[in-house]
């Protein structure tokens, strides 16, 4: 196991009644913020209202910043940082879900210095403070509240790229499984596969010794299969949701990477497809993910592709270790198809045409020659396993 360090700052208010909480907390930070949220549903279902209840009867003065859609663009980012710095903003609330989460993210750590914030996201400028932020989740899906990343869209180089820093990382994080209950099952497939994603990205790796962290992670690969479908079926499910929640959470907090040598693969990929059709991201993560696999499937890998069929599927071992990793994928495969995820590129519109430009742009953004990781993937074979997941 590789030395790291494992430091989690982010407070959380997890279950039905924190709310109450949310107004003492901001004024630790600030008194003036900026309420960062998407479309309209936060109002329709009143979660705006238990916000706004708690800024006004804490006397903290608040703007807005709405609109932030799936696939967050750069040019929201940019009218954040205008409104922040032009009201002194103190203190950034995210509302919502990943998407508004990485934006408010972008915004905290470019309002405070003369930046373009797309030069922070490809890494051309260092950053030494920011805006402190916070979140009220509406959905379980990124691990957004937790974690240092954020992911953002320029639509005008056609790129979505990841960026990440300490300074990012939310303060704290208000998660109420009931904020979920309106989550339509399309997009709590998506979240749920979103999840078992980041997942498996970090659990795919090879004699790194990591014991621990392997079965954390089938853990939370367990509790997806258990509870995603429960969630999409029953959608007031507060079980259900609340395990989701926290899954989503620990998937991609350091937890079940600490200590292990892992690049993530699947994401750039995906990253290509949202970008060029604004696929739903858990969606493309679905498609991609059993096709890598199964790209990845060979005598040196079979062994961890296997431990994941018995210990996450309960596949039953045979005499042959290749053929069992096999299995695993495919119940892999079936269970994202179970709860409503199309198998192919195909049924979004995508082509041929349009794959070998997105392997090319995918290796391009990663800056690197290869994605290296589980086996390491060159241009051609990202080609393959988009033509393969066509």
């Amino acid at each position: 196991m590789r030395d790291f360090i494992f430091n989690i700052s982010t407070r959380i208010f997890f279950g039905k009644n924190q709310i109450i909480k949310l107004g003492d907390e901001i004024k630790k930070y600030g008194n003036k913020v900026l309420l960062v949220y998407g479309g309209g549903s936060i109002k329709k279902i009143g979660i705006y209202d238990k916000v706004t209840k708690q800024l006004k009867e804490n006397n903290i003065e608040y703007y807005e910043l709405s609109g932030i859609v799936p696939n967050p663009r750069l040019d929201k980012v940019k009218e954040g940082v205008k409104l922040a710095r032009k009201e002194k903003v103190e203190f950034i609330l995210a509302v919502g879900g990943g998407s508004v989460i990485d934006t408010a993210k972008l915004i905290a750590v470019s309002s405070l210095s003369d930046v373009d914030p797309w030069n922070i996201v490809l890494g051309k400028e260092k950053i030494q403070k920011a805006i402190p932020l916070g979140s009220v989740l509406t959905l379980s899906a990124t691990g957004s509240e937790m974690d240092n990343d954020s992911v953002i869209t320029n639509e005008e180089t056609g790129q979505k790229l990841g960026w990440a820093s300490e300074y990012a990382r939310p303060k704290f994080a208000f998660m109420n499984p009931e904020y979920t209950y309106t989550v339509n099952s399309y997009h709590t497939a998506a979240g749920t596969a979103d999840i078992m994603s980041h997942t498996m990205e970090n659990y795919f790796s090879l004699n790194d010794g990591a014991f621990f962290q392997n079965r954390e992670a089938e853990g939370i690969l367990k509790t997806c299969l258990h509870y995603g479908p429960i969630a999409i079926s029953d959608p007031e499910n507060y079980e259900a949701r609340a395990n989701l929640m926290w899954a989503g959470s620990w998937a991609i907090n350091g937890l079940v990477s600490g200590g292990k040598d892992v690049e993530w693969s699947v994401h750039p990929m995906e990253h290509e497809l949202s970008a060029q059709k604004n696929i739903t991201h858990g969606v493309g993560l679905a498609i991609l993910t059993p096709h890598r696999l199964k790209y990845c499937l060979n005598k040196d890998t079979a062994h961890k592709i296997a431990d994941f069929a018995y210990n996450v599927f309960d596949i039953e071992k045979s005499k042959s270790i290749i053929l069992d990793a096999d299995r695993g994928i495919e119940a892999l495969k079936n269970f994202f198809i179970q709860i409503g995820i199309r198998e192919s590129l195909s049924s979004f519109g995508f082509q041929v045409s349009d794959l070998e430009k997105m392997a090319e742009n995918c290796i391009k953004n990663t800056n690197k020659e290869c994605i290296r990781g589980f086996i390491d993937l060159y241009e051609e074979d990202i080609l393959n396993i988009y033509k393969s997941a066509l």
